[in-house]
């Protein structure tokens, strides 16, 4: 019988409920049946669980990467076949013990990267993928700043920047996820709780501040992370943890130096299928060969998603969460 946990009313985490939902039906024209072995938790699930971000409809199943074994094929698929190992991101429906999907969000993957770590990953990997080589292409040399440095994404910019050559400098709210953002490859720390961070950027520059800034925070860091940018460097805005950037005046960009601002979404970059592959395929050759290591910091029974979720949104995690079917 096929477990999934779906949401009948948006709200909060007590909405995820744990049902039982009988077989599922065989993979239709260009899907595949994929048979779960690890799903990954990402803040993108809880907005769509509030109604942040709008579901098809309801009730649905979140979730919207996760990492199995193909056991059936649908007509017209001749890319993947029964028994591949496979991962996937960018379609609604992961948390279940199995799932259908279309074959054009799948990715293989490779025997050196497991279950949960791709399940892990594949989200938070692919919007790093973006984020260092396609909204911004980090160079040698390039000073990057990476707020919330601890969280899943933050981990994996702190390691692929220091791998391109840049120097990072991370922000975070505690000394324990400062340590991880060291040890993750950021050269600097602030801990924005207690320190004027824009303050100790221009500190730790000498005044020459930062090429690009990563920021998937939000409200919070803006518009501090403008000042961090020297003349045209870039603002890039993945994600509003503390909530939505309010509209502001287009003219300041032009007063902070000619800045680049943009508000990439990742279902743009995966929408070609093409492209997919070549994102997953850079993402799983840096992990697979240890130059990104993934950090998984707690594992829960899918049933338990609803505590997975309370524990993301009180920000006491650090790293990836994945639900284990």
């Amino acid at each position: 019988m096929l477990k999934a946990i779906r949401v009948h009313e948006t709200g909060g985490p007590e909405v995820l409920r744990y049902e039982g939902l009988g077989d599922l039906p065989p993979p239709g024209p260009g899907e595949v049946q994929i048979r779960q072995h690890a799903v990954g938790v990402n803040y993108l699930d809880v907005y769509f669980r509030t109604g942040a971000y709008p579901a098809p409809s309801l009730p649905f199943i979140p979730g919207n990467e996760g990492a199995g074994e193909v056991v059936a094929v649908g007509e017209g698929v001749t890319r993947l076949k029964r028994g591949d190992r496979v991962a996937y991101a960018g379609s609604l429906g992961a948390y279940a013990s199995a799932r259908n999907i279309e074959a054009k969000f799948v990715v293989p993957l490779p025997d050196n990267v497991s279950y949960e770590t791709a399940a892990a990953m594949m989200l938070k990997g692919l919007t790093a993928e973006y984020l260092l080589f396609r909204s911004y292409q980090v160079q040698p040399g390039d000073i990057v700043l990476v707020h919330a440095a601890a969280g899943g994404v933050g981990l994996i910019l702190c390691q692929w920047a220091k791998n391109l050559g840049a120097t990072v400098i991370a922000t975070v709210g505690s000394e324990d996820k400062a340590k991880m953002a060291r040890e993750a490859g950021a050269r600097h720390t602030i801990l924005y709780r207690s320190e004027d961070w824009v303050a100790r950027v221009r500190e730790i520059t000498g005044g020459k501040l930062c090429n690009v800034v990563y920021d998937g925070v939000g409200k919070a860091t803006f518009p501090g992370s403008l000042d961090c940018l020297r003349p045209l460097g870039s603002f890039i805005s993945f994600g509003s943890a503390s909530g939505p950037i309010e509209a502001f005046n287009i003219g300041l960009l032009a007063q902070k130096g000619s800045l680049y601002v943009q508000r990439p979404s990742l279902f743009t970059y995966i929408a070609d299928e093409a492209r997919l592959r070549e994102m997953a395929a850079r993402l799983m050759a840096a992990v697979g060969s240890g130059q990104v290591k993934i950090a998984i910091h707690a594992r829960y029974k899918l049933e338990e998603a609803a505590q997975a979720h309370r524990q993301l949104e009180s920000r006491q995690t650090t790293g990836a969460t994945v639900l284990v079917p």
